[in-house]
């Protein structure tokens, strides 16, 4: 699934008018790569998941170097309804949950998936790369 919504998020983007790709499985940080005209170069990490209710999460590094975070949630229950969300890094900073500083997880930044809509609907199919909102 990990690669196939990689794949998908580059898609779009290109389809959108931002030439990407998917970077070599294992490449550090981050999962595709577009050029933006007259932009330099945008590192978007991609985070699948099936949707369900309850304690399930994104989550991803604090040190992991990206630009955007690009959110596939995939519906339950063999439904092909998906919803995409391409958020820039600042903003995923900002609304992130993190664990305490002491903690084993301390670099880890999360979201619960049944929240992601609430948080970043203004960056749902953002697939032109805008920032949107100065402040979210």
């Amino acid at each position: 699934m990990g690669d196939a919504c990689e794949m998908l998020v580059a898609a779009e983007l290109t389809l959108a008018g931002i030439p990407a790709l998917k970077v070599p499985d294992n490449w550090p940080h981050y999962d595709v790569v577009a050029q933006p005209f007259a932009r330099a170069a945008q590192r978007i990490s991609v985070k699948s998941r099936t949707f369900k209710r309850g304690p399930a999460y994104v989550e991803y590094n604090e040190n992991d170097q990206f630009d955007w975070l690009a959110i596939v949630l995939i519906a339950a229950d063999d439904c092909t309804d998906r919803a995409i969300y391409v958020v820039p890094r600042h903003v995923t900073d900002s609304h992130a949950r993190q664990d305490k500083p002491t903690s084993k997880t301390a670099q880890l930044r999360y979201f619960r998936i049944d929240e992601v809509e609430q948080i970043f609907s203004k960056f749902r199919d953002n697939f032109t790369l805008s920032e949107l909102v100065a402040a979210i």
